[in-house]
């Protein structure tokens, strides 16, 4: 049985390290309160006194170390171990991956830590004893006292002064909801030189390998100048009510009654207008407790019905046919709660693959049926309890060369799958896809460098334009370098709406001309 440790046991202890940590997250006002390094010295002698209280009392909490001289052999194997402790070393390795291989980040005993250090260790929530937050405390070296940097509320705590080259010491204490605190874990680990390290894009993005097709073949918002109330006027209906609805300033399709569906309004909607490499996005909200949604390969209204297994799209899963998986970090709580999430289909000659989010969940490596058309459809949308579905940003697109392919073959790659929010330079998640593949590419060929260029519509302001796509162009550039693409390998520059690849009176017009461009140099 772990021992749990009460609140009063930490309350002295507790008392001296708020005055310390205020100390390091704020030290002006410590200065200002305090005045004197003899104050501080006053509280670094209680802290200690602290420590060894708490050993005497409960056994041991932070594991104060007791100094003991070295035999000449111990010191021969510390040595031996600093020699050889670049096999500890973590420069250059996912932190994510060490984090799931030992449990905590960095591992016991790791060097060359990049800065800055972010602490992450395993939830405590055992039957046992159940963290609602937690306190971490950290000591530099052997002769500084361990201090309390900070309580987060979840298992992680970015550090961000520590020195270079400096080892450190840390532990983290869980806290109850009743006040109850309950020792956890912790470990050593030095700090790297101070160079700053390639930065990482967040984990879960970087699986993301979803990558539009090059040439749109429908788009829908919908656009800003559809009426509220009215259907949405790039669609065609056979079943139930669907509607433009505001939802926070911007447009979207709602999903009214009861089994609702929608299929694009095309001139050819009796063809098979969906070619042998195809992909479908689309944002979807879902609200709390509504039911499932549906995606038809075929359009249901115009084309006859085949063997297309239909997607069924839930609160953390996706299926189709006998294939379901789930989303890896959506439990059942997610069940109630609303949410938008990002779905995104691709299909290559019979493979067909489909995201929720950042995470890949289906990968069906021979689709039996021929996809034709495609169908958006909601399953008692409106559950009683307010608006089930909401839909925005549809595109259908058709699929590429790959990029090496291209870059070979044309000079350049162009990408209109890398997006940003609506006037500005802020890229989307769902854009990590194309950069993870550009990166890939540059870091499989070396002699490679790319301008990125920027590309705009005909909408709005000339200059305008202009500026936001040299912005964007830079912005990619930048988040390439973050990856570790050499800066001299990379330029930028925008071209506005100057070099249009397609016409700007159609959406899907508009949404090629979108673009980014990675052009050879």
């Amino acid at each position: 049985m772990k021992q749990i440790i009460s609140s009063t046991a930490l309350a002295a202890f507790l008392l001296l390290v708020a005055s310390v940590n205020a100390q390091v997250n704020d030290p002006k006002q410590v200065a200002k309160r305090q005045g004197t390094n003899r104050a501080n010295n006053h509280i670094e002698e209680g802290v200690d006194k602290g420590f060894d209280k708490i050993e005497e009392g409960i056994g041991s909490l932070f594991g104060k170390k007791k100094k003991k001289k070295s035999t000449s052999s111990e010191s021969n194997n510390t040595s031996a171990n600093s020699t050889g402790s670049s096999a500890n070393s973590v420069q250059g390795k996912d932190a994510e991956q060490l984090f799931a291989q030992h449990g905590i980040y960095p591992p016991e005993g790791a060097t060359d830590v990049p800065l800055p250090v972010t602490l992450k260790w395993q939830a405590m929530n055992s039957s046992d004893f159940k963290a609602k937050g937690y306190e971490l405390y950290l000591e530099e070296g052997e002769t500084n006292p361990m201090k309390m940097i900070g309580g987060p509320g979840k298992g992680e705590f970015t550090c961000k002064n520590l020195l270079p080259n400096t080892t450190y010491s840390w532990k983290y204490v869980g806290q109850s909801s009743s006040g109850q605190y309950m020792p956890g874990g912790g470990g050593t680990f030095t700090t790297g030189d101070g160079t700053t390290a390639p930065a990482t894009i967040n984990v879960s993005w970087s699986k993301f390998d979803f990558v539009p097709g090059d040439e749109v073949i429908f788009t829908d918002g919908p656009d800003i100048m559809e009426e509220n109330g009215e259907f949405p006027s790039r669609w065609d209906t056979d079943s139930g009510q669907t509607e433009i609805a505001d939802v926070n300033g911007e447009n979207v399709i709602l999903f009214i009654d009861g089994n609702p569906r929608i299929m694009p309004y095309l001139k050819n909607a009796k063809e098979d207008y969906l070619p042998d490499v195809f992909t479908i996005e689309f944002d979807l909200y879902r609200a709390a407790g509504s039911n499932r949604f549906f995606c038809q390969l075929y359009d249901t209204k115009n084309q006859r019905a085949n063997d297309n297994k239909e997607i069924t799209i839930g609160y953390n899963y996706i299926s189709c046919g006998d294939f379901e998986a789930k989303h890896p970090d959506l439990d059942y709580t997610w069940q109630d709660k609303s949410r938008w999430m990002h779905i995104s289909i691709a299909f290559t000659k019979g493979k067909l693959k489909m995201y929720m989010d950042d995470v890949r969940l289906i990968n069906i490596p021979r689709y039996e049926a021929n996809p034709t058309g495609f169908t958006l459809n909601a399953y008692f949308a409106n559950h009683g309890e307010g608006l089930g579905y909401f839909v925005k940003n549809v595109r259908i697109a058709k699929g590429g060369v790959k990029y090496y392919d291209r870059v070979m073959q044309d000079g350049k790659i162009i990408c209109n799958g890398i997006r940003f929010d609506s006037n500005k330079a802020t890229l989307k998640p769902e854009s990590m896809g194309p950069i993870n593949k550009i990166c890939q590419l540059m870091q499989k060929q070396p002699d490679l460098k790319f301008s990125v260029e920027g590309h705009t519509d005909s909408d709005g302001d000339d200059n305008k334009n202009q500026s936001l796509s040299e912005q964007r162009a830079k912005v990619v550039m930048q988040q390439l370098v973050a990856m570790g693409i050499s800066v001299d390998r990379l330029s930028s520059k925008g071209f506005g709406e100057s070099q249009p690849l397609d016409n700007n009176t159609t959406p899907e017009g508009k949404a090629n001309n979108r673009r980014v461009e990675f052009v050879r140099k």
